[in-house]
């Protein structure tokens, strides 16, 4: 779907969500340009100082022509969740503001709230990291309590470990936690929508596959540094061709 930027408000915030390379930011930088907006990054790995190309995240160039936030911020081995997120946006949302990224859980966050669960201890991480390269994660779900592993994704092994830390830590089960989520910092209705193009129609990716061979794309994962023996893979090597 190709958006019309006539059609979308100058006063309300915007969100603006899709896959990559299909123009997301374009769009973002467009939107700043036009209202003197603040781009705010919304991607769970355009937070960390390192992989610019490889996760797509602004050029230095369109960095520095208009405002961005929360890009490139986060250190390569330091933790970061959606909570950091919601926490670090809140103050950014007194101005205008155009909101971009792939992660949806930091939308549904932003806009249906977010539940305060404690942080996991490390302790109760290493077990759980322990148990699911043992085990598998179809033994930990067996451990939830029923409304929760009801409603998880039972498929995803992140999000199921993620529901065993929380009642390992707490002795509360996530859906409970999620029963009491606090009301949201946008509601579902009060910000303007931006949808973007399909896909399948994503010329921006062989200019993206270019700047990946001329800038050195693929020597950037090493730049996190070698993983220790024992240490598990992290939310950073999510991202494609990371390993």
């Amino acid at each position: 779907m190709r958006v019309q930027i006539t059609t979308i408000s100058r006063e309300a915030p915007v969100l603006i969500a899709g896959p990559t390379a299909s123009g997301k930011s374009a769009l973002a930088i467009a939107l700043a340009a036009r209202d003197g907006r603040v781009v705010v990054n919304a991607d769970a790995l355009q937070v960390y100082a390192n992989w610019r190309i490889l996760t797509a995240r602004p050029g230095p160039a369109e960095e520095a022509a208009h405002p961005h936030a929360l890009y490139g911020h986060i250190a390569p081995d330091q933790d970061y969740s959606v909570g950091h997120w919601l926490r670090e946006v809140a103050p950014l949302l007194a101005r205008p503001v155009v909101i971009v990224g792939g992660t949806g859980l930091y939308f549904t966050a932003l806009t249906r709230g977010l539940a305060e669960i404690p942080p996991t201890p490390p302790e109760v991480r290493r077990e759980a990291d322990a148990r699911l390269a043992a085990e598998g994660h179809a033994r930990l779900l067996a451990e939830l309590d029923p409304d929760t592993a009801a409603r998880i994704d039972a498929m995803n092994p992140v999000r199921v470990q993620r529901a065993w830390e929380v009642q390992r830590a707490t002795g509360l089960g996530l859906a409970a936690w999620q029963d009491q989520t606090p009301a949201p910092l946008r509601g579902a209705g009060s910000d303007a929508r931006a949808g973007v193009a399909k896909p399948a129609d994503r010329p921006a990716i062989r200019p993206d596959a270019g700047r990946w061979r001329a800038g050195g794309g693929a020597g950037q994962p090493p730049a996190l540094g070698p993983r220790p023996p024992g240490v598990p893979r992290d939310r950073r090597d999510r991202a494609c061709g990371a390993s």
